[in-house]
């Protein structure tokens, strides 16, 4: 009996193997075998951020506008701890799909940024959701780093417009970047991610480490 594949197993393919096997771990989080009807499966982990939040002032009003989404945040600390929650299940095409909450707990407030991976077997690609309404869409690229590290891009941004989508004007595009990879002296998990917009350059960015462990 066949166990589910995860999002990031399905957009790698046999690359997937050549990830540290720590990373294989965590990015292998998937829904349940198929005869439990692809139940949720979770991981949650917890750490530090050593800096995370918006590096342009001016922008911060615009990204607070999208707080309340749980999609960006206009603040920007350095020693931020945070939370991780991980949930593999299956979307309604019965495709894999992770979706990823991160609380962080800055000085004067908390906030959540969310965000959903799925496989699209129409396109054959991962598609990245931003927020709880998800209707910011991105491509997912995953890709293997030096050292089997995990290097992960983002880009195409587009509006979900019912069962549409809408290219957003270039304008107001912008590329995230993240990689992520298992730190053998420290025993953690590190993560450095950079949302990049071509008028402004780094509008976002997140660099920490943190523990990890899979729960059902």
């Amino acid at each position: 009996m066949r166990t589910a594949e995860s999002v990031y197993q399905r957009a790698m393919g046999a690359d997937f193997a050549r990830l540290q096997p720590e990373l294989q771990q965590y990015f292998s989080l998937a829904p349940a075998a198929e005869h439990d009807n692809g139940a949720t499966v979770s991981g949650v982990g917890s750490g530090t951020f050593d800096v995370a939040g918006c590096p342009v002032p001016a922008l911060r009003p615009f990204l607070g506008l999208t707080s309340s989404d749980n999609a960006l945040f206009p603040e920007y600390q350095r020693d931020v701890p945070f939370t991780i929650e991980n949930r593999a299940s299956q979307n309604a095409a019965g495709q894999p799909q992770l979706t990823a909450v991160r609380t962080l707990h800055f000085h004067n407030r908390t906030r959540i940024m969310e965000d959903q991976t799925s496989w699209d077997e129409n396109l054959g690609t991962a598609i990245g959701a931003l927020g709880r309404s998800g209707r910011l869409l991105t491509d997912v690229m995953c890709s293997v780093g030096t050292g089997g590290r995990m290097r992960i891009i983002s880009r195409r941004s587009r509006l979900a417009a019912g069962r549409r989508s809408v290219r957003l004007p270039l304008l107001f595009e912008a590329a995230a970047f993240t990689e992520q990879w298992w730190d053998e002296s420290g025993h953690r998990f590190r993560i450095r991610t950079k949302v990049i917009q071509r008028q402004f350059g780094t509008v976002l960015e997140y660099d920490g480490s943190f523990t990890y462990s899979d729960r059902v």
